[in-house]
């Protein structure tokens, strides 16, 4: 059974930095791709950042425009885990974000590209 578990949300203020973390287990964490979204009362979840698998190569990754240059995907396939730094927070960056794993190894960036989810972590940022 895959279970992934968020931790690292809390409460800032606009200009701060947070670290979520994601630990992942039941599956083989280093051949899959990994992704955090996020998702506000009365919207849609939307995509934040996505990491891919390990190739040959390394892994590659991606980001949504509104957290590109502030946020960082980062995983320690040692430790199963998945990490999101986010830098300059913002108060519309609040949220509850999940992490996700995929079934594939390059990262998607559609919430039906992912087959298991955490239970997501709150992070609020106040003006």
């Amino acid at each position: 059974q895959v279970q992934l578990v968020e931790s690292g949300g809390g409460l800032v203020q606009a200009g701060d930095s947070l670290r979520l973390s994601c630990v992942a287990s039941g599956r083989t964490f280093s051949s899959f791709a990994m992704g955090w979204f996020r998702q506000t009362p009365g919207k849609e979840r939307e995509f934040v950042a996505g990491i891919s698998g390990i190739w040959w190569s390394g892994t590659t990754s991606g980001y949504a425009d509104f957290a590109k240059g502030r946020f960082t995907i980062s995983r320690d396939n040692a430790a199963n885990t998945v990490y999101l730094q986010m830098n300059s927070l913002k108060p519309e960056d609040t949220a509850v974000y999940y992490c996700a794993t995929s079934a594939s190894r390059a990262f998607p960036t559609s919430i039906g590209g992912y087959n298991y989810w955490g239970q997501g972590t709150q992070v609020t940022v106040s003006s």
